[in-house]
């Protein structure tokens, strides 16, 4: 079919001011890159990002976990956390195993100074925490939680 016959959308800019005042993936980035620097800024005294942090306490759990179930809880593909784990791994945060019953599979382990950073950081995570639920108020931070959920 000739482009000539296809007929051009309207696109005036009321158009492109409805698109950023309703949708949803454009506040949702704003929102999270927000939320990611000032994390950031907070993690900063212990040279961390929000994302290692995150990383790290996902991590934090009885049994070590293997590179893909970190994977799908971060909604992240295993080469991009491999990516991430690199850094950590040379700071002695996280050690990378083989999995004893399934040689093709990594656990990542918290190591001893990977537990230590996020205990010390863990209080930071709770007062910024504080500080913005206080800012969402009169909106309820678990509504919202729970509604990213759903998309999540």
């Amino acid at each position: 079919m000739s482009n000539a016959l296809v007929a051009e959308p309207e696109l005036g800019h009321e158009v492109t001011l409805m698109v950023r005042d309703h949708c949803l993936c454009l506040h949702v980035q704003r929102a999270a890159r927000a939320l990611a620097r000032r994390f950031d800024e907070a993690f900063r005294p212990f040279d961390l990002t929000n994302g290692q942090f995150s990383l790290l306490m996902s991590l934090n759990r009885p049994q070590a976990p293997t590179l893909g179930s970190v994977a799908t809880l971060l909604a992240m593909d295993r080469t991009t956390l491999t990516a991430a784990l690199k850094p950590l791994e040379r700071r002695g945060l996280v050690a990378i195993t083989v999995d004893e019953k399934d040689r093709r599979n990594r656990r990542l382990v918290l190591t001893a100074a990977g537990r230590k950073l996020l205990g010390e950081a863990l209080p930071i995570w709770k007062a910024t925490h504080a500080e913005i639920d206080g800012e969402l108020a009169p909106h309820s931070p678990d509504d919202l939680r729970a509604a990213l959920r759903v998309l999540g």
